[in-house]
């Protein structure tokens, strides 16, 4: 039998501008959306990053 996936790949995107800026391995169980305030280098400070599946 094939395993199934314990983690998916999700993006986090900028607030202001947009962009998706990084990458995360999330597990598959966790029901709660990621939120961090992560630096943006094209506005070049420190925003809020959610998650976005691809």
């Amino acid at each position: 039998m094939a395993k199934t996936k314990s983690s998916i790949v999700v993006f986090l995107e900028c607030s202001e501008c947009g962009r998706r800026n990084y990458t995360l391995r999330k597990r598959t169980r966790a029901q709660w959306k990621l939120e961090l305030r992560k630096y943006c280098r094209f506005d070049r400070k420190h925003t809020t990053h959610k998650e976005r599946k691809k």
